[in-house]
């Protein structure tokens, strides 16, 4: 019977170990997400310009051949 309790305070204090190590590493991570939400928050804040659809083609114009 003595051995089932100490087994019994042994597994809770592992399990509890684990969670709290588990917990640690998800509230280190809080920081870095409010940080990135907020960055999220700004941009859609700032004002974009209206891009127009001839914006779009990055290509560079062809040089036709009556060019040359």
């Amino acid at each position: 019977m003595d051995a089932q309790i100490v087994l019994g305070i042994l597994a809770s204090s592992g399990a509890l170990s684990l969670f709290m190590f588990a917990l640690k590493g998800l509230l280190d991570q809080v920081p870095d997400v409010i940080r990135s939400w907020r960055r999220i928050v700004a941009e859609a804040r700032r004002p974009h310009p209206v891009r127009r659809p001839e914006q779009d083609d990055h290509r560079p114009p062809s040089a036709d051949a009556d060019d040359l």
